[in-house]
């Protein structure tokens, strides 16, 4: 169980360097320009890394969790 909260932990890392390269990402692309185009393009990319690669991945541990528990009350 220790090693699966350890996993999730890292998960929640993982989120925060996602969200903090799309944070640099847009300033870098807004120093200077009016360029919305391309801080939607930075964004949509974020959100669509995050959802994919962290809270799939969570989703994913979460479930077997749950398993580990339902079949651990069955024994």
């Amino acid at each position: 169980m220790e090693n699966k909260m350890g996993k999730i932990g890292g998960l929640i890392i993982a989120s925060v360097i996602i969200w903090g390269a799309v944070i640099i990402g847009c300033a870098s692309a807004l120093k200077g320009t009016d360029c919305y185009d391309i801080i939607q393009n930075i964004l949509v990319g974020g959100v669509l890394s995050h959802i994919i690669l962290i809270w799939g991945s969570m989703a994913l541990l979460f479930k077997k969790i749950e398993n580990n528990k339902a079949e651990d009350e069955m024994n």
